[in-house]
């Protein structure tokens, strides 16, 4: 724990930007007694109904809940549930001068009809508009980050694919980065791997790792070491991530495993596997949110990467434990780090 302190104390000194697709998370709890007259479906008895932030806006909430300053770039749609998202973004101390509107699209919604404690159904409500032609981008994101970048410690891309994460988006912040000396992070999408370029580090998680190494030509994976593309064994994803991250030609990749821990690769050095510090699983949604936004956070107050890695995982060990796309705390996580010393 004591190796942590500083960096611990320096999350609240950190300004992160969290840029990405914007999801509004409704969630409608209740009981289930009777099945109806009318169909055979259970009929819900609602007993409470919320939002909370999902998307690249749980990442924010993910900083926020540690302390750090955050400011948010995205899209809503210019309806009720845009308006929803930044007051429960706001309540959370978030800055939301980032949050566009878009009259393409609506804000993204999904609703989750939770029975007992356990999901029943999920309804989602999205319409994706590639931005493409750069209009939204060159009008709307590119000015504000330009005119508020000089207080930035780190940034986060949330890639969703639900249009926001295009090459220029992502050339500009990492410009930007580079040139300041901070992090930059990506939580990926497989279709968007030639995107990321020189970013500090990617954080795919086993299936969207393996799905990358798929979408390579088999020439590719040959020249690079890579000589299957599952990840079914310690030894292979060893193996196989140090090609990926050859291939990719970036400074880290953090390789999430699920009840595996994790495994973080780096240029020049051996890959560490880092065990999981989970004691319960109830939910795993949101796990990836919570592990970019330490990881990028602990980078951005001075920590290492393989110190920044080690504390997501406890991180994400802490939230798996709870329902929903929950936020870890930072009471939370000193008292793990705590445990494991």
């Amino acid at each position: 724990m004591n190796k942590y302190a500083k960096t611990l104390s320096n999350f609240k000194n950190c300004h992160i930007l969290v840029v990405g697709d914007l999801i509004l998370d409704q969630y409608i709890k209740g009981s289930v007694d009777r099945i109806s007259p009318e169909a055979p479906v259970p009929i819900l008895l609602q007993k409470e109904m919320f939002y909370t932030p999902g998307g690249a806006a749980n990442v924010a909430n993910n900083l926020s809940s540690l302390g750090a300053k955050v400011t948010v770039v995205g899209r809503i749609g210019a309806d009720l549930e845009g308006e929803l998202l930044k007051k429960v973004l706001q309540e959370r101390q978030i800055r939301i001068a980032g949050i566009m509107s878009d009259t393409r699209v609506h804000t993204i919604l999904k609703t989750r009809i939770v029975a007992h404690q356990q999901q029943v159904v999920r309804i989602d409500r999205e319409k994706v508009v590639d931005d493409s032609d750069g209009r939204f981008y060159d009008d709307k994101v590119a000015p504000f980050i330009h005119k508020n970048f000089s207080d930035i410690d780190g940034v986060i891309i949330s890639d969703y694919g639900k249009g926001v994460v295009q090459p220029p988006l992502v050339n500009d912040l990492t410009a930007l980065a580079r040139k300041a000396g901070i992090p930059i992070v990506v939580d990926p999408k497989v279709e968007h791997l030639k995107f990321y370029g020189q970013v500090t580090s990617i954080t795919p998680n086993r299936k969207e790792a393996e799905n990358a190494l798929k979408s390579l030509e088999p020439d590719t994976r040959k020249a690079f070491g890579i000589l299957k593309t599952s990840l079914d064994s310690l030894d292979a994803l060893k193996k196989i991530g140090a090609g990926l991250l050859e291939y990719l030609g970036i400074d880290s990749l953090l390789i999430t495993l699920g009840e595996d821990g994790m495994c973080l690769f780096e240029a020049g050095k051996d890959p560490v596997h880092i065990p999981t510090r989970a004691q319960e699983v109830f939910d795993v949604s949101g796990a990836g949110d919570t592990v970019i936004s330490v990881f990028t956070l602990a980078m951005a107050a001075g920590a290492k990467k393989k110190e920044a890695a080690d504390m997501a995982n406890h991180a994400a060990g802490i939230v798996v434990g709870k329902i929903g796309a929950a936020a870890v705390t930072m009471d939370e996580l000193v008292r793990s780090l705590k445990e494991y010393k």
